[in-house]
């Protein structure tokens, strides 16, 4: 090469280089999309320019299931939409085919549900925050707000005998009614998680990393969200206070005295905000029903938490009592010292004393809620409604026509929209997912922000796989 043909070359030549946008897989196996969701990046480096969000990977076939069972038989499958807050779905649900029917539950049942409801709020809540404080980095965090949850499943527990997948409420009622000693142990369990509130305030709120990440990404606008469908915390994020506890009233959460956080940004900061306040705002409620419930019976002895057990004759002494199904498995085995002298303890519907609690906690309307065990078993009437209730081709049977209901689930408006042609099952049950709007705004969410953004904005969505893909 001559150096004249040297000094002719461009100095420069990285213009004639040709450049392409980088596809990345993100999911269904990242730990953050949680197993179900698949999102196609397209990139610039590390900025996201274009994203494809895939759903498909939990289809749960609710609202078709909800066809082939009766009414009632829907609640377990609602249990399983939203499955961090289950208690909201059995009250949505449940008070859908009540508008359908036309009827009322009792006074008292209604602050049941809305207090069982609120408890649920909470820990929707701190999983989602937890969680995504876990995605940053901040582990410990989420090892806080966990022990949180635990208290407070420990309450739905106690009420419900399980804390997942509770199946509570019914058409017409709730299962049971609130224990005795409810009260004090809520209590309780809201002083340790409101501590365990402020710790993680302290940790995430003034935490450098974390607001750096958080502050000014997953931006959507008020008219955007609007335009989604987006509602719940997403959407107030954004500054609009809408929340069908306080625009649609139900229940009785009009003579409930609490406030609706808004943000202003609509960024991933201001989502964490709210949720943190709507948890301390969710308690006030708690507490404030627990003031306000009407009274209802009780069926045990306070002492002891068991029905008592009396001796025969003054100078008997009383049998020790076993639970019955420890005494069947002892028997069984034939370890008959060890039952001899001993009473069977057994719930309260087969001792025959679920009768005082069906004024407080279900409807009177025969056409709906099952009757007391010992009517079913003691008289002809009970025996009747029992068998008309349950038998193929009798149970719950609406009028004809078609009703919608919503209530605010944690992560937004929940609504379900019920058909009935008469017969003993739905015709068609169509359910309104909150995430699902929130998901469909994600690409818009995504493009422009950092690949690393992604995370906490997919966070804050607070996706749940069994709601979204229905």
């Amino acid at each position: 090469m001559t150096p004249d043909s040297a000094s002719s070359t461009p100095r420069n030549a990285t213009a004639d280089l040709q450049t392409r946008d980088m596809m990345l897989n993100i999911g269904p196996a990242h730990p953050a999309m949680h197993g179900i969701i698949r999102i196609v990046t397209k990139l610039d480096g590390e900025q996201i320019k274009e994203a494809e969000v895939e759903i498909g990977y939990l289809h749960r076939g609710f609202e078709k299931m909800a066809e082939t069972v009766d009414y009632n038989g829907v609640v377990p499958y609602a249990d399983r939409l939203n499955y961090v807050s289950p208690l909201i779905n059995n009250m949505g649900y449940c008070m859908t085919v009540e508008k359908l029917l036309g009827i009322s539950v009792p006074e008292r049942c209604h602050y049941v549900r809305v207090i069982l409801s609120e408890i649920s709020r909470i820990t929707d809540h701190l999983t989602c925050v937890g969680a995504t404080a876990m995605e940053l980095g901040a582990f410990t965090v989420f090892l806080y707000m966990v022990k949180a949850r635990e208290y407070l499943w420990a309450l739905v527990e106690k009420v419900t005998g399980a804390r997942l997948t509770v199946s509570y409420c019914r058409v017409g009622g709730v299962k049971a009614d609130l224990p005795e000693d409810f009260a004090e142990a809520c209590q309780k369990a809201f002083e340790e998680t409101r501590k365990v509130l402020a710790e993680s305030d302290a940790l995430l709120s003034r935490n450098r990393i974390f607001v750096d990440r958080m502050n000014g990404t997953g931006v959507i606008s008020s008219e955007d969200a609007i335009s989604y469908g987006i509602t719940g915390p997403f959407l107030r994020a954004t500054g609009e206070d809408y929340d069908v506890r306080k625009d649609c009233p139900y229940a009785v959460y009009d003579r409930l005295d609490f406030e609706v956080p808004v943000g202003t940004r609509g960024d991933n900061m201001d989502r964490y905000l709210v949720r943190m306040e709507e948890m301390e705002q969710s308690m006030r409620i708690v507490e404030a029903a627990l003031r306000y419930i009407p009274p209802g019976p009780v069926l045990v002895n306070s002492e002891t938490g068991l029905p008592t057990i009396l001796p025969a004759h003054p100078t008997i002494q009383p049998r020790r009592p076993i639970p019955a199904a420890e005494m069947v498995d002892l028997g069984k085995v034939g370890n008959i010292e060890a039952i001899s002298g001993g009473s069977a303890v057994a719930c309260p519907t087969l001792e025959g004393s679920g009768a005082a609690w069906y004024p407080s906690i279900a409807t009177k309307e025969k056409r709906v809620f099952l009757p007391p065990k010992e009517d079913t078993y003691g008289n002809i009437e009970g025996l009747m409604q029992q068998f008309k209730l349950v038998m193929f081709g009798h149970g719950v049977r609406p009028p004809e026509g078609e009703v919608y209901f919503p209530v605010e689930g944690a992560n937004g408006e929940l609504g379900f929209y019920v058909v009935s042609d008469g017969a003993e099952r739905a015709y068609r049950v169509r359910v309104r997912p909150p995430c699902f709007a929130i998901m469909s705004a994600l690409p818009r969410l995504l493009a422009g922000d950092m690949i690393a953004d992604l995370v906490p904005t997919f966070g804050s969505v607070n996706m749940i796989g069994g709601e979204l893909d229905r």
